[in-house]
């Protein structure tokens, strides 16, 4: 696979890493510990050496079987996130909070130090006043984290942590059907060394080609329950875009693209990557064939200016329109 720097100064990593949210959410009916063992480690196989987690994935679940995994495993650079925690969201942000959230994801990860931890999705206000960035800063300086990044929902959010000079990383919404980041921030990104996290680049299985209006999802699975923004942010699931829309929007995609090498996924994944400001994409996998799949794109040749040009007309006249939450 190919590889790139993370950030500045960071670890080169493989441009197609594994989102690790279903890792320990078990969004599919038959999904058990076995079964995440199994997507982690055709990832791996796959080339895979980037691993996004969090603390509340599965109440720690997630960074306990990714930390499971890695250990003893050369080459792995894993990240996780913190500040979506019950009593600390949405108002109990302190210096002390945040430190008992590193230490106890020390503990699940079993590691000495965390390679990088982002802020996850705080409100806006709390980015602004800026004692989040001090505070993780401290932790750096401590040794309990190698560095510190933001998880953001908007791009002002991502402009706000663009300010403060501690900060190694953006994690972004980006897709061919959230193309916000586009205009400035991944440019502002790449001029300050700051790496750039791409979730969401299949736009939760739209930007597949397989979902259909009666596509069904289980109980677990947010593409159920928060396809209306009922339990977070809207925009967390299928990019904001109605579910019954982003379905029509998906078949203009496969339309567009359908000359290019690869399935409509890794095609979809190819568009995230052209964009050369762009450290890593973590898709998520619910079986090993698309771990398989998603690492494939890594070396697929790039879509060409033509088809990127047809997809920003898309995204400009047909998807914008649609998109809700923030941006």
């Amino acid at each position: 696979m190919r590889t790139r720097s993370l950030y500045t100064g960071g670890p080169a990593v493989p441009d197609v890493g594994l989102g690790c949210w279903q890792i320990g959410g078990g969004w599919a009916g038959d999904w058990d510990a076995a079964a995440a063992a199994g997507v982690l480690a055709a990832a791996y196989d796959a080339g895979v050496r980037f691993f996004d987690t969090a603390d509340v994935y599965g109440g720690g679940a997630s960074e306990e079987a990714v930390g499971r995994f890695v250990a003893g495993r050369d080459g792995c650079v894993v990240a996780t996130k913190l500040g979506r925690a019950a009593g600390i969201f949405p108002g109990g942000y302190t210096e002390a909070a945040l430190r008992s959230a590193t230490e106890a994801s020390l503990d699940r990860l079993g590691v000495e130090r965390l390679d990088l931890t982002q802020l996850h999705c705080v409100p806006t206000g709390v980015l602004r006043r800026g004692e989040v960035f001090a505070w993780l800063r401290k932790q750096r300086d401590d040794g309990l984290i190698a560095a510190f990044g933001a998880s953001v929902e908007s791009v002002e959010e991502g402009m706000i942590c663009l300010q403060d000079g501690g900060v190694s990383t953006l994690q972004v919404i980006f897709n061919a059907f959230r193309q916000d980041p586009l205009d400035e921030l991944l440019a502002t990104a790449a001029a300050a060394g700051v790496g750039v996290i791409v979730r969401l680049p299949l736009a939760s299985g739209l930007l597949t080609g397989k979902l259909k209006q009666d596509t069904a999802f289980g109980a677990g699975d947010h593409r159920g329950f928060n396809r209306d923004g009922a339990a977070f942010n809207v925009g967390e699931t299928f990019g904001g875009i109605p579910y019954e829309r982003g379905v029509e929007l998906s078949e203009r995609f496969v339309e567009i693209t359908r000359d290019a090498a690869g399935t409509p996924a890794q095609r979809a994944l190819r568009w995230v990557l052209d964009h050369h400001a762009v450290s890593v994409a973590i898709p998520g996998a619910s079986r090993p064939a698309q771990a398989r799949g998603n690492a494939a794109a890594s070396e697929m040749p790039e879509l060409g200016g033509a088809v990127h040009g047809r997809l920003a007309a898309l995204w400009r006249d047909e998807v914008a329109p649609h998109v809700r939450g923030p941006r």
